[in-house]
């Protein structure tokens, strides 16, 4: 039970550092639309994330049973990519072109939680 309550616990807390450095509510000026694209489908492909994994890791063999073989580096680079897109999008080679980095990553943020549902349903 205990183990439940931590894993929930920590599910919380990742949540938390990632809207405390991504401030969704302080949207950019000049491109508020595509900014508010690009959080908002990160936080939603986070909390899809962290929530596959959660409930994955409460079934019979964790994690690994869940996603074996293939499936399981198609969860890494799931795991990966969007977080390297929203580190990556203050570059100062993508100033000049953040409204079309910041639409393609929301579509890809929107990509990989579709891939870690339909890796986790089947």
């Amino acid at each position: 039970m205990m183990s439940y309550i931590i894993g929930a616990l920590l599910m919380v807390i990742v949540f938390s550092i990632a809207y405390a450095y991504l401030k969704p509510h302080r949207l950019h000026h000049a491109r508020p639309l595509s900014t508010l694209a690009l959080k908002g489908t990160y936080l939603i492909y986070l909390l899809v994330m962290l929530l596959v994994i959660y409930f994955a890791s409460l079934r019979d063999g964790g994690v690994s049973q869940v996603f074996d073989g293939a499936e399981f580096f198609v969860f890494l680079v799931v795991l990966f990519v969007p977080t390297a897109g929203i580190f990556s999008r203050k570059i100062t080679r993508f100033s000049g072109k953040r409204v079309r980095y910041n639409i393609i990553f929301s579509v890809i943020n929107l990509l990989m939680t579709l891939t870690v549902l339909v890796l986790y349903r089947f």
